[in-house]
């Protein structure tokens, strides 16, 4: 790239950034002045925005990295972490969301001190903020650094080392990523999020559309002809136990993995907890869902297409990783570069300042609040929420270059942490939720239980290089059956005697949305079609007479259920 072509990319990012900055500051003046209105966005969130900010702070740039590249060196199995999850959003939607804004809870621990006691709170913000401090938003930063390294050339651009140009990348990253949640609150965030949002959804679709037609020779039916018919094998979802993903996984722990992430985990859910109401927050819960329905097109297609262009005459390419970026860089025009960058930026934004906003929400709201035993006015909870941003920020500048120098890489240490919180907070959350018994002792065991097992666990696999045998997510089920049998066992021989889940004290109206079962039962029919598409019946080998008969069953089903939902819904409100 030439000089004036580096210096139009970074003049149009700027523009487009600015632009969405401006546009998050107009919408957003007055409204973060107390508490609600900083932390939960005033409780005044639509569908619109819900669904935009929970799409974007889910997908980064180590999606847009990891998937294709996923999709070029292997199949579409990994698409199941993104497609199953709604799933997990149709829970969440009909289940999770109506218990949450019954009691008006601002955080997840919240709800857990009133369901259990204050030592399962603190027990559940520890591991919440251990997971985000040390690696999650690190690796937030570090990933969405080395994306922009690996597109645009930093180190050569300013003549530095690679170590040096990644310091230098999280801090631009991170300091402008921070502005949002320290100043603006959540709603600047969602703001944000969703105009940056509409940004990806159009390079997502542009970046495959220009692809094929450079496989086809400027003909895109000639390039989606040529994927859908040769190498067809790259359009495998149906993951073997090689593969990234076995497919069995999907029924196993990787449910759980999702409902913990898409039901419980705080920086994806708090958008959810300021919702205007229930109709609306399922609405933007499912509407998520449903936009997790584009990713095998935006974020793998793109792999197999460079695996068409790079790969498949011996692999041209030096790393699977390179394979997004080398498309980007061969089928994306000049004049769009600017205007991507900024949308790469905005998604690395979204995820940093998501997780930077939920994780000074729990340290003041959890941590702080509690120990001060005198009520603070909401501007000094503020005041300190916005210092907790700056704190958590710095610390995550200074911890985020450190992971290049990870001996197992990136992924290993996000999997490996993630996997300490995941399981219990999901464990206990569902037995929170829908049992009355289970004391608080049972969920402080099943925490402790985990840490330990899991513990054990990672340093034999790390550290000795000791093979169980059973994949990591499926360790993940058999954690979590044990913790809710610990759980089970204490409720028959200590029972919680209160048969109250917590106290009702809603403050949005809780009138479900009159078509949630409906969106939830085609969205799930969709996830099945999708499977379908990319299986050995579908694209994989060729179309045959089975793909149309399960496509045709699958519309009945859902249609049936539609109409019975609504019907249902209405005689219920009658």
């Amino acid at each position: 790239m030439q000089s004036s072509d580096l210096l139009f990319t970074f003049v149009t990012c700027v523009f487009f950034m600015a632009l969405v900055g401006w546009i998050s500051y107009q919408k957003t003046k007055g409204s973060v002045d107390d508490k609600d209105g900083y932390f939960l966005a005033g409780r005044g969130l639509t569908g619109t925005f819900i669904a935009g900010s929970m799409l974007l702070t889910n997908l980064s740039a180590e999606q847009l990295i990891g998937l294709n590249g996923s999709a070029y060196g292997f199949n579409m199995s990994a698409m199941a972490w993104e497609v199953t999850a709604g799933v997990a959003t149709i829970v969440m939607a009909l289940l999770f969301l109506p218990r949450y804004l019954s009691g008006a809870f601002t955080t997840l621990p919240g709800f857990l001190k009133d369901r259990f006691d204050d030592d399962v709170r603190r027990m559940t913000v520890i591991l919440f903020m251990l997971g985000y401090g040390l690696v999650t938003i690190p690796s937030v930063l570090y990933s969405g650094s080395l994306a922009v390294l690996k597109l645009f050339d930093v180190p050569t651009l300013l003549n530095l080392s690679k170590e040096a140009s990644i310091i230098v990348t999280v801090l631009i990253v991170g300091s402008v990523g921070a502005v949002y949640a320290v100043f603006g609150g959540l709603k600047a965030v969602v703001v944000s999020d969703t105009i940056n949002g509409i940004g990806l959804l159009i390079i997502g679709i542009l970046v495959p559309t220009l692809g094929l037609m450079l496989l086809g020779d400027g003909s895109f039916l000639a390039g989606l002809t040529q994927i859908a018919t040769t190498e067809t094998q790259k359009l495998n979802a149906i993951g073997a136990p090689t593969d990234p993903v076995p497919f069995g996984t999907i029924f196993t722990g990787m449910i759980l993995a999702n409902l913990f992430y898409w039901g419980t985990n705080q920086y994806v859910i708090q958008r959810t907890l300021g919702a205007a109401s229930l109709a609306e927050g399922q609405k933007g819960v499912l509407l998520s869902g449903y936009f997790k329905l584009l990713v095998p097109f935006m974020m793998m297609l793109p792999g197999v297409i460079a695996f068409h262009l790079y790969g498949s005459a011996g692999g041209q390419l030096p790393t699977i990783d390179l394979a997004y970026p080398q498309l980007v860089k061969d089928v994306l025009p000049v004049y769009l570069s600017g205007f991507f960058l900024a949308v790469l930026l905005g998604a690395v934004f979204s995820s940093f300042n998501s997780l930077l906003n939920s994780a000074a929400t729990l340290f003041v709201l959890d941590v702080y609040q509690p120990l001060v035993k005198s009520k603070l006015k909401d501007e000094q909870l503020i005041k300190v929420a916005k210092v907790a941003s700056v704190v958590i920020a710095l610390f995550s500048f200074i911890v985020a270059p450190l992971l290049q120098y990870a001996p197992d890489g990136l992924w290993q240490i996000i999997r490996m942490f993630t996997g300490f919180y995941n399981i219990p907070v999901i464990s206990i959350v569902l037995v929170g939720l829908f049992t009355t018994r289970v004391p608080a002792l049972g969920a402080k065991v099943a925490i402790i239980f985990h840490v330990i097992v899991y513990g054990i666990y990672v340093v034999l696999k790390l550290k000795f290089n000791v093979d169980i045998g059973i994949h990591f997510i499926h360790l993940y089920a058999i954690l979590f059956a044990i913790e809710v049998g610990i759980m089970w066992f204490f409720s028959i021989k200590t029972p919680r005697q209160s048969r109250e889940y917590f106290t009702p004290s809603p403050k949005v109206d809780l009138t479900p949305w009159r078509y949630s079962w409906a969106a939830s039962g085609t969205l799930f029919a969709c996830i099945v079609a999708l499977y379908v598409l990319f299986s050995p019946i579908g694209l994989v080998g060729g179309l045959d007479a089975a793909f149309w008969i399960a496509l045709v069953l699958i519309a009945i089903a859902n249609i049936g259920f539609c109409r019975w939902s609504v019907r249902h819904f209405d005689q219920k409100i009658a």
